[in-house]
């Protein structure tokens, strides 16, 4: 089994997006003590729990309910329907999402998410996914939330559909953030200039990912989150393990080195922009 490397010395990192009821943790014996103790210990005080359907969306909010600062690590949900699972999206899933956004501080709901666009895996319909990712939209801009945009090789439908709503004003000021952000530096540049954060994670690490630092590095400083995506994704120097939230100051010191800022600066810098994207 392969050494994992750990980070130590940094304090106050936010990861915001890690889902953590994935059945991953417990098929390798992981707990939630486990998780979040190493998470804690490598300096996360901060995560994120994302949703990506109804069912996950419950579990979010029961892993928030259950462990939220238990170990040392404030906890964050968000509840939605992914594209993958657009096909499954019926009122009983609106309702559901409306029932959670109306009791959201008492259940630290953040965000609505992940929602939009996957055209790699196609696992709904693609008329079906256009027609989930509005819906959603609309409910964003009604509850006045934030949303966690999913997006992969879809760039120019999502556009499009974003535009449609920047323009008739149906985005908020600040919309949501695009999570694990994959798209060219000018639809990132785009996004920014809607008012989006961009996150970034693991494949930033990547030597063979030539476009992902060339966003980052386009992209202004307040603008930038971190995640890990937990269990996916795993950043180097320990890419092939199952990813956890105690890795993502790993994506921290990649962005410090794109910045030319040290790793305590950049970790300061995204805490706060997290803060300022979920209204913390």
């Amino acid at each position: 089994m392969r050494e994992i490397k750990h980070y130590k010395g940094v304090k106050g990192v936010f990861d915001t997006h890690a889902h953590l009821y994935d059945e991953r943790f417990q098929e390798e014996g992981r707990t939630p003590e486990d998780v979040l103790s190493a998470a804690f210990e490598a300096g996360v005080t901060r995560i994120l729990i994302p949703a990506d359907s109804v069912s996950s969306s419950r579990k979010a909010i029961e892993y928030v309910k259950a462990y939220d600062a238990v170990y040392g690590v404030d906890l964050f949900c968000s509840v939605g329907v992914h594209p993958h699972e657009a096909k499954d999206y019926n009122g009983e899933a609106e309702s559901f999402i409306r029932s959670c956004l109306e009791k959201r501080d008492e259940i630290k709901c953040m965000a609505i998410g992940e929602i939009g666009l996957d055209y790699y895996y196609d696992l709904s319909p693609r008329d079906v996914q256009k027609a989930v990712y509005e819906a959603q939209l609309r409910l964003c801009f009604e509850y006045d939330i934030p949303f966690i945009l999913h997006e992969r090789d879809a760039t120019g439908d999502s556009l499009d559909i974003l535009r449609r709503f920047y323009k008739a004003g149906n985005l908020r000021k600040s919309p949501g953030v695009c999570h694990c952000c994959s798209c060219s530096p000018e639809a990132a540049a785009e996004l920014v200039k809607m008012g989006f954060y961009i996150g970034f994670d693991g494949p930033i690490t990547f030597k063979n990912n030539k476009k992902t630092p060339v966003v980052c590095e386009e992209t202004p400083l307040d603008r930038i989150v971190i995640e890990t995506d937990s269990p996916y994704l795993t950043p180097e120097p320990n890419r092939g393990a199952r990813n956890e939230p105690e890795f993502v100051p790993f994506v921290a010191e990649k962005i410090a080195e794109i910045k030319n800022m040290s790793v305590e600066e950049i970790i300061k810098v995204t805490y706060d922009n997290g803060n300022r994207l979920y209204e913390i």
